[in-house]
């Protein structure tokens, strides 16, 4: 049997309009488990022992932030760590997919949940042939938000007659730490483009063409 494994993350919450988080974001990675990737985890594992990180589970956003275990962390401490899921990533052989919504102060839940389906839909539809080459697909989720659960359930137990829901423990799975890490990217992103990046992410990315050449640009051709 073809399996395709998807780990979701989301950026953003339902709540009302915040100047400071204008954006909803979920991020979708894509994993044909006929691909291993037990050397790529193997070698990551080694990396994060070398700099001290030994089974972490990486929170991108945070590290951004220096925010919870990473705030006594120097900015190089920090930016290793992403550098080391970067290298990760960009070498695995996956698929992923970032959708989102601007959020406006006249944006309700429904409507918010209304968009985010509309757009996961069209992603289904859109790569139809894709999805029809699996014999089962396992959705991952750590179901941190009830209305992204419900999304996910509803489009994808509508369009597909394959699916099966898992809930995830972050730390279990280095691909949905990937999710996280896409997700936080296109956050900054999307605020990189509205010239509203926080201090904390000016000063750990730097420039605008570092980012866009140490962090989008690898992740370009992996684009579902």
């Amino acid at each position: 049997m073809k399996e395709l494994s998807i780990f979701v993350d989301e950026s953003g919450d339902f709540g009302e309009f915040d100047s400071r988080a204008p954006f909803y974001i979920l991020s979708l990675v894509f994993h044909d488990q006929k691909v291993d990737i037990k050397d790529d985890l193997t070698l990551l594992e080694s990396e994060m022992r070398n700099i001290g990180w030994s089974d972490h589970c990486i929170h991108a956003g945070p590290i951004i932030r220096a925010e919870y275990e990473y705030k006594e962390c120097s900015l190089h401490e920090r930016q290793q760590i992403i550098r080391r899921l970067m290298t990760f990533t960009r070498k695995l052989d996956i698929r992923y997919k970032s959708i989102y919504v601007e959020k406006k102060k006249e944006l309700d839940e429904i409507e918010l949940t209304g968009k985010l389906s509309r757009q996961l839909a069209d992603l289904v539809r859109q790569n139809t042939n894709f999805f029809a080459e699996y014999d089962i697909v396992k959705v991952y989720y750590d179901n941190g938000q009830t209305q992204v659960t419900k999304i996910l359930v509803s489009v994808f137990t509508t369009l597909l007659n394959n699916v099966k829901f898992i809930k995830v423990i972050p730390s279990d799975y280095r691909l949905f730490q990937v999710a996280d890490l896409i997700c936080t990217l296109k956050l900054t992103e999307l605020k990189l483009e509205r010239h509203i990046l926080s201090k904390s992410e000016q000063y750990f990315f730097q420039d605008d063409r570092t980012f866009k050449k140490n962090y989008l640009k690898p992740l370009d051709k992996k684009q579902l």
